[in-house]
């Protein structure tokens, strides 16, 4: 297990049927040999576990990977509150390598899926 960094992009959709590179996210997870979240590790490392939202034409957001307690993963960007939460879906369950698709509820309400762009050891 190592922390990486991992970038999603948006994902093709209606508004956007080429996807894109401008809208998407950056962040670090801890993640085992085959690209699954690490629950055990994450514990150890969560204050470096940290997210960067980009959106074209929008102020980034900065927050953090959180491992909520009913087993999910989400994006936090304020700890003390939860209405701007972005959880995954079913994060557990997805490995992050180049290619896959994993889906996200942004604070807008809207489920998005995003690819998988790069994954790369943390240096």
């Amino acid at each position: 297990m190592t922390l990486r960094h991992v970038r999603l992009e948006l994902a093709r959709d209606h508004e956007f049927p080429t996807g894109s590179r401008d809208r998407g996210y950056e962040f670090v997870a801890p993640l085992d040999a085959a690209g699954y979240l690490d629950a055990a590790e994450w514990r150890k490392t969560r204050d470096r576990c940290r997210v960067k939202r980009f959106w074209a034409h929008e102020s980034s957001q900065l927050g953090h990977l959180v491992h909520l307690p009913d087993g999910n993963w989400a994006f936090d960007y304020d700890p003390a509150q939860s209405s701007d939460d972005e959880p995954g879906f079913k994060l557990d369950k997805h490995r992050f390598i180049p290619g896959e698709y994993i889906s996200i509820k942004e604070s807008d309400g809207i489920l998005r899926a995003f690819l998988v762009r790069a994954v790369t050891d943390l240096d």
